[in-house]
């Protein structure tokens, strides 16, 4: 019952969003900016940055309030404007660089599993120290679960560069995580 209820209170709100009215704008941005900014952190290192981005792209939500047709939950529309609003943060600061050379993809699987907040802000670290074009990649492809085709689109590259950017994207985290799970957790 009380899901029914928060539902319908979701579209009542987005309904007097789109009145412009400011209290369920707030209302819309208090329920989502959390999780909105962890999207844009995943893909800009500098909290600042990230915060930056994130006001942006929820200026660009109840910018295009309209153009939202309930087709698919509100929240997965927002954070395709937040990772889109990331991508673009990202090109214009000319920090993605991608290699067209391409390799052949690299199945790695693992079966680790990262369940402290400290192995995740570790993860997180090693994610960070990727070249900005491997990490814009990896995190469309295995955090937001775009295709080659779609990410290629995205980024201006061709489907070869993104398969090979993932590809070096998982062996550099690879590496870099290893010896830490090799010896123990890094945070012991």
């Amino acid at each position: 019952m009380k899901v029914i209820q928060l539902h319908n209170n979701e579209k009542r709100l987005i309904k007097k969003a789109l009145k412009k009215d400011r209290k369920a704008q707030q209302s819309l941005y208090e329920t989502y900016s959390p999780k909105m900014l962890s999207v844009c952190r995943m893909y800009v290192k500098d909290l600042h940055f990230a915060e930056d981005v994130m006001l942006k792209g929820f200026f660009k939500v109840f910018n295009n309030l309209s153009n939202f047709r309930s087709e698919g939950s509100f929240e997965g529309w927002i954070r395709k404007i937040m990772v889109r609003e990331a991508i673009d943060f990202l090109r214009v600061q000319k920090q993605m660089n991608f290699s067209e050379e391409i390799e052949k993809e690299i199945n790695a699987s693992s079966s680790n599993t990262f369940q402290s907040n400290e192995e995740v802000d570790f993860l997180q670290q090693k994610i960070d120290e990727l070249p900005e074009g491997y990490k814009a990649v990896f995190m469309l492809y295995a955090v937001e679960g775009y295709k080659h085709q779609e990410i290629a689109k995205m980024l201006n590259i061709s489907e070869g560069t993104s398969k090979s950017q993932l590809s070096k994207a998982r062996k550099l985290l690879q590496e870099k995580v290893k010896p830490t799970l090799k010896n123990g957790y890094a945070g012991e």
